[in-house]
């Protein structure tokens, strides 16, 4: 896998992963909770895990591409931002725009 089609492959994945929580009321889209609904904290929570994994696939990615570059609090700064960011629609359909009648 060459270095343009890995980057595209991680900002789809972290695309998909940031509104995974929002989509569904299954836990990361597999494990059904027995109240049947996903409080807002554990939406959240569950985006912060998606975000490690995230970033656990593009390091592995990185890491057989060549030299892993260094990184710094700035970095990880910037990807959680822009992590939040590619989360918004999903949050949007999920509070803003979805009926309150589930």
């Amino acid at each position: 896998m060459d270095v343009a089609l890995s980057s595209w492959f991680v900002i789809l994945l972290a695309a998909c992963a940031a509104n995974l929580p929002f989509i569904n009321q299954r836990l990361f889209g597999i494990i059904t909770l027995k109240r049947g609904r996903k409080s807002l904290w554990l939406r959240l929570l569950e985006l912060i895990v998606l975000y490690l994994a995230v970033g656990l696939v593009a390091r592995l990615l990185e890491s057989r591409i060549g030299n892993l570059a260094p990184q710094k609090w700035e970095f990880y700064a910037v990807t959680a931002c822009l992590f939040l960011v590619l989360a918004f629609p999903g949050f949007t359909y999920r509070y803003l725009r979805r009926q309150r009648s589930e």
